[in-house]
Order: structure tokens, then sequence, then C-alpha cells
């Protein structure tokens, strides 16, 4: 009987410090659509954090995405219609908010940084939303969706900054 209790107390203990470890991943999301092909950037947090982002847009809707982890590019998302706008990071600089506005398809995302720059992109039009993080000091590190000739729907995954990557900050 001791032996069993043994196991009791020792299983609560781990439960109890598990339990106690503070939580940082959240997640914002999915605005859109249900259309397109489903897409992840998960793998490519592991480059580092997000440095740069290219966005394509026509005249009615986020057509395409992409996103630089570190020094690396991920895989572009979305049509080819539209025109590409390209925007850098500061060293130190992560995106903390990302607002915009819906339909069947993504037609206007704003990022802002933590340095209080805003990016905005595409057209005022549609169901608004405001994505950010549920924990303090936390940021953006990757994206997900579905995506065709436009944006369809977009997610936006957030956890800590990653601190581990001094190449990112040059």
């Amino acid at each position: 009987m001791l032996y069993s209790g043994m196991w009791l107390w020792i299983l609560l203990s781990v439960i109890c410090v598990i339990a106690a470890q503070p939580r940082s991943a959240s997640y914002s999301g999915e605005y859109g659509g249900g259309g397109g092909k489903r897409f992840s950037h998960s793998g490519n947090q592991l480059d580092g954090p997000i440095t740069a982002l290219r966005i394509r847009v026509n005249r009615y809707y986020i057509t395409g995405l992409q996103a630089r982890y570190g020094t690396t590019w991920s895989t572009y998302v979305g049509g080819s219609m539209g025109d590409l706008e390209e925007i850098f990071l500061h060293p130190d600089e992560h995106v903390i908010q990302v607002s915009g506005k819906y339909s069947n398809y993504l037609r206007e995302v704003t990022f802002i940084t933590n340095k209080g720059r805003q990016f905005p992109f595409g057209k005022d039009y549609g169901t608004s939303f405001n994505a950010v993080p549920l924990h303090p000091n936390t940021v953006l590190r990757f994206f997900s969706g579905s995506s065709g000739s436009v944006i369809d729907a977009i997610g936006f995954h957030w956890d800590d900054p990653s601190s581990n990557c001094s190449y990112c900050r040059n």
C-alpha cells in the first residue's frame, strides 16, 4: 500500500509541475472562407523569427503571401495576379498584432509591430478582424490557412520570439 501511495504522490507531483509551466503559444483565426488548398508555415518557424513579408494584392483581394523566417523565404502561397509588395522588419522587431477584413477571401491585412510600425495591404471591405496573442510578450511566429488564386483564409500563430537566432538580428 505504501508503494502505490508513493507512485500516486509522484504522479500528482509531475502533473502539478507540468500544469504550472507557463504557456505562451496561442492561435487567432481562421479568417476568410472555406475554399482553397490548406497551407501551414509551422516548420518554417524553425528557421527563425519572421524578418520580412511579401504580400501580393490585386484590386479586390490579398492574392498571395510569403514570409521570410530568419534568412529563409517560405514557399509562396496564393495566386500570381496583382502587385507584389515587400517589407522588411528591423532587428528585434516583431509583428504583435494583425487586423484586416475578409469575406469569402482575405481582402485587407495590416501588420503592426512592437516598434509601432504599421503595414497595411488590400481594400477596406468586408468583416473586420483583429488578431492578437493571448499571452504577453509573444509575437507572430507563423501563418496557416488556405489559398488558390487568392488567400481564401488565414490564421495567425503566436509564441515567444526566437532568442537563439543571432544571424536574424543582422
